[in-house]
Order: C-alpha cells, then sequence, then structure tokens
C-alpha cells in the first residue's frame, strides 16, 4: 500500500513537471514570435526614390555607376552615359565614346 502511494506520487510529480515544463515553453514560443514580429519591419521604398529611379531609366543624359541599367539604356536609346562617359551605338552595334579629339573609341 506504502509503495503504490509513492508510485503514484512520482507520477503525479513527474505529470506536474511535465505541465510545467510545456507551460514554459509555451510562454517562450509566445514571446519569441512577438519579437520576431516586432523585428520584421516591412521596406517602404519612398516615391521620391522610384521616381529617380525612373527618370535614370528613362533618361540617357544622367550619368550612372549600374551596369544593367546602362546596358537597358544603350539598347533602348542607342546611348548612355556611365560614370560620366557618353557611350554611343553605332549602326553597326559596335559600341564606342568619343574620346577628348573627338575620335570614336570603340569598346
Amino acid at each position: 500500500m506504502i509503495l503504490q502511494i509513492k508510485v503514484f506520487q512520482i507520477r503525479k510529480l513527474t505529470m506536474t513537471n511535465i505541465l510545467l515544463i510545456l507551460f514554459f515553453v509555451i510562454i517562450l514560443l509566445f514571446f519569441y514570435s512577438t519579437r520576431n514580429n516586432k523585428s520584421t519591419k516591412k521596406t517602404i521604398i519612398s516615391p521620391t526614390y522610384v521616381t529617380f529611379l525612373k527618370e535614370q531609366e528613362f533618361n540617357p543624359d544622367i550619368s550612372t555607376d549600374n551596369w544593367d541599367l546602362h546596358k537597358l539604356r544603350l539598347d533602348k536609346f542607342k546611348r548612355s552615359q556611365y560614370k560620366g562617359l557618353t557611350f554611343f551605338v553605332s549602326s553597326e552595334n559596335k559600341i564606342y565614346y568619343l574620346s577628348e579629339n573627338g575620335d570614336k573609341v570603340y569598346c
């Protein structure tokens, strides 16, 4: 009889421990999820920056350091400024720029 009571108390004690551990795990998950939601902020691109990007895309006279944008403008307008130097596309689809003397320098 005494042995049965001790076994019952041990089972009750372990069940209580398991429930406490489960409770703390749930609380930790709750706090972690709320903290994680607060830390993930959505990136908002300001409208002025978007218009600046569009202006760069549609104006080949604005100098850019973006190689992909430079190639896009060369395909679209047959000229583009890249790092302060204006490049052109010839009728043979060769890319060139003008030197200080006015000579065509092919790339």
